[in-house]
């Protein structure tokens, strides 16, 4: 009898953007880059490319202030929130390692309450977003 596959952990991350945004129209792309390439064993990961005024209901109250901001969130928690330099080694290693700590079920601090209303809600999408790249 053969070993049941392993039901692979669930990642969302979310880049929050602004169609208005310069330096978001040079990131997507980066981003997406990303996580075409992004690929960690037994994990599943769902991308959002979120524009912030399109889709406010999913934000809510989380007040976005700096372009690109990046949430990573498992089922367990938000392992990362906040925004990033736009380059791609600064958002492969981010990715890195939250991806790994998250396969791992070790623990991270806490995030605000507002990010995880919203990590809530992106968990909560059957799909992989409106803005998945």
């Amino acid at each position: 009898m053969s070993e049941p596959t392993p039901i692979p952990l669930t990642v969302h991350v979310a880049c929050l953007c602004a169609a208005w945004c310069r330096t978001c129209d040079g990131y997507a792309p980066v981003f997406a880059a990303a996580m075409a390439a992004l690929q960690v064993p037994g994990v599943e990961v769902r991308s959002h490319w979120i524009d912030i005024e399109d889709e406010s209901e999913l934000v809510g109250d989380f007040d976005v202030e700096t372009f690109p901001t990046l949430v990573v969130a498992d089922p367990r928690q938000v392992r990362f929130a906040g925004p990033l330099t736009p380059q791609p080694e600064t958002l492969a290693r981010v990715l890195r390692s939250a991806l790994e700590t998250a396969r791992a079920g070790g623990a991270g601090a806490p995030a605000a309450r507002e990010v995880e209303a919203f990590a809530v809600r992106l968990r909560g999408q059957g799909r992989k977003g409106a803005g998945a790249v």
